[in-house]
């Protein structure tokens, strides 16, 4: 009688975790995306992968420059903020809106994607 109570322990502890591998977690979960890459990639805040390919990104545009070795392409980090706070000072001919100057995102929000940018 005790192994049969051990299989069944053993079954509910089985399908307790199936249930929970089910419900979308894995038994590797993920740590969750840093904040820029949250907001860069958020097609309601930054939604940079709109108009740029950026890696790890899904379904990019190609109106803008592929985002990559951002760091090496924008030395000064205070440029690159400058660009996505509002391009259009720097290029008034510019699509890319302009996140800061229209409340898109915040100054903490924009270092935050900049941060993300130059790890790309």
């Amino acid at each position: 009688m005790r192994s049969g109570r051990f299989a069944a322990g053993v079954v509910g502890v089985l399908l307790c975790a199936g249930s929970f591998l089910s419900n979308g977690v894995s038994a590797h979960a993920q740590a969750p995306a840093p904040p820029g890459q949250a907001l860069a990639f958020d097609r309601a805040k930054g939604n940079c992968l709109t108009c740029h390919d950026i890696k790890g990104g899904d379904s990019p545009g190609n109106v803008g420059p592929p985002l990559g070795d951002m760091k090496a392409r924008f030395p000064d980090r205070s440029e690159l903020a400058a660009i996505v706070f509002d391009e259009t000072k720097r290029n008034p001919e510019s699509v890319m809106p302009p996140f800061g100057r229209n409340l898109i995102m915040t100054r903490d929000e924009i270092e935050a994607v900049v941060d993300f940018l130059y790890t790309r």
